[in-house]
């Protein structure tokens, strides 16, 4: 089984305008879901999502947080199972190149580590996807 999830997308926006909307609390509740979130190294975050969008609190703590570069650790509510999350953003010639990576998957046991990645893997894409839509109407309303 792959222990990581891997992703790539290009956003015609500027690297800062990406850099706010994955590490302010205020922008990532609201293309994301709710954060208790900032991009601090040590700070001890929460998301909290409702039920409706079949998923639940992930908890963890920041361990980097450089410009355009922020990991942290991930933990799903009702496990003990950590796992990272590292996004990195670099300048392309049309805008903004992110890399997406969760590692670690492979620490949970057995049949439970698939059903994890297949969910993180398709949940990462919805998140891609949101993040597109958030930055598309941030530019043109503002």
């Amino acid at each position: 089984m792959k222990d990581s999830i891997s992703k790539e997308h290009i956003f015609n926006h500027s690297i800062d305008k990406v850099w706010n909307a994955i590490s302010k609390a205020e922008e990532i509740s609201t293309w994301f879901i709710k954060a208790d979130f900032k991009a601090e190294e040590g700070y001890e975050y929460t998301f909290t999502a409702p039920e409706e969008k079949n998923c639940t609190e992930i908890t963890g703590v920041v361990k980097k947080a450089h410009p355009y570069t922020l990991v942290y650790t991930w933990v799903v509510a009702g496990t003990d199972v950590e796992t990272l999350v590292k996004w990195q953003l670099e300048k392309s010639d049309t805008g903004t190149k992110l890399y997406l990576e969760h590692s670690g998957i492979s620490n949970y046991t057995g049949e439970t580590a698939v059903k994890m990645f297949t969910s993180f893997n398709g949940g990462w894409d919805n998140c891609i996807h949101g993040l597109s839509q958030y930055l598309t109407q941030a530019i043109h309303a503002g």
